[in-house]
């Protein structure tokens, strides 16, 4: 188990920018787009980037509408092919905002096409896929193992999001346990009282929260729980600002080194 600022590398489609979200980025910095030689250039620019820094990436960002295969099939294949190159083991993705004139049976073949067509660029390059509860149906337990076993890949599992799961109205430790077989990457978000008390049960998601031990998740109760994960989980810390970042992992290294100890 590890700690880890998040990282804000996002892939782009051709012809637009890429950035990097923040200071605790590992993506290159602002650059222009162009097809092949440039996704190239920026796969070794982040590389270099990490290695300078004496850090690795332990995720690739590529948040895309997978009920939309126009979008999301193309984008998720093109952000795995950009995390084998640049070193990240995990591509994170959700189901995104869906159409409003499909039912919910039609999302769900959607996802499956999408997520299976994705899923064939990343198994020979042993990408993992981590499904993320984010949206109108991973926010439930059922709805996110309805999405991550669509595909029938070993590729494909859960990138588990503790602040997300907390604000959808559900218990984040008991779903956490439910999906511990499947995990493969964990955003390590907490969320302050005020935001508590303001949004759980009326949104699926955000993206950030607070410092890691200012909010309301029992990180301790966590660490446990992916102790007994089946492979080394990273906790990607997702918070507002540097400071918080860094406040975040003076809190949660500790953790995991008493943890370790037991």
């Amino acid at each position: 188990m590890r700690t880890s600022p998040s990282s804000g590398a996002r892939p782009r489609p051709p012809n637009s920018a890429t950035s990097t979200s923040s200071p605790w980025s590992t993506g290159a910095a602002n650059s222009s787009a162009r097809p092949a030689t440039s996704t190239a250039s920026r796969c070794w620019t982040t590389r270099c980037a990490c290695r300078a820094a004496g850090i690795k990436l332990s995720g690739l960002s590529a948040h895309t509408p997978l009920t939309k295969p126009e979008i999301g099939t193309e984008y998720l294949k093109q952000a795995i092919r950009f995390a084998a190159e640049c070193g990240a083991p995990v591509v994170n993705t959700d189901e995104g905002p869906k159409q409003p004139w499909t039912t919910a049976e039609e999302d769900y073949f959607l996802i499956r096409y999408t997520l299976t067509e994705a899923a064939k660029v990343a198994e020979p390059r042993g990408i993992l896929i981590g499904i993320e509860p984010h949206q109108q149906y991973s926010k439930r337990p059922a709805g996110l193992d309805r999405i991550q076993r669509s595909p029938r890949s070993k590729a494909v599992g859960i990138n588990f999001d503790t602040g997300n799961s907390y604000l959808g109205g559900q218990d984040p430790y008991k779903w956490l346990t439910r999906v511990l077989d499947r995990l493969v990457h964990l955003h390590a978000k907490d969320i302050s009282i005020q935001q508590s008390k303001s949004e759980r049960g009326k949104v699926t998601g955000t993206p950030v929260g607070c410092a890691c031990g200012d909010g309301v998740i029992d990180w301790e109760r966590v660490i446990a729980i992916c102790r007994k994960a089946k492979r080394d989980i990273v906790f990607s810390v997702e918070c507002g600002t540097v400071e918080q970042a860094a406040r975040s992992i003076e809190h949660l290294r500790p953790l995991v080194r008493r943890a370790g100890r037991r």
